[in-house]
């Protein structure tokens, strides 16, 4: 069971080759499927941003089917834990 306790916030930039190969489709199908809620979007600097929130599971869940997206390359991640949003529903891609 879900519980307010168990429920993290995470702002993760990814890098690598990680734009125009269906990354933010595919973080969005992973975290609807995995029931976690947040955002993601391009950068400038052809990095991709993702702030996404459930338990961990849920968000190493999401990460591992990003990496299974077929030319998806992730070399590093920057992660930072955040306070979570206690209103957010559903995952969406920020344009």
């Amino acid at each position: 069971m879900l519980t307010k306790r168990n429920i993290v916030r995470k702002y993760i930039r990814f890098y690598g080759w990680v734009q125009a190969v269906g990354f933010r489709w595919r973080a969005m199908q992973a975290a609807e499927h995995y029931g976690a809620t947040g955002w993601v979007k391009n950068e400038y600097d052809d990095s991709v941003s993702m702030e996404i929130q459930g338990t961990e599971r849920q968000i190493d869940d999401v990460i591992a089917a990003i990496e299974r997206g077929t030319y998806i390359r992730i070399d590093r991640m920057e992660v930072k834990t955040l306070q979570p949003d206690p209103e957010e529903r559903g995952f969406r891609v920020k344009y």
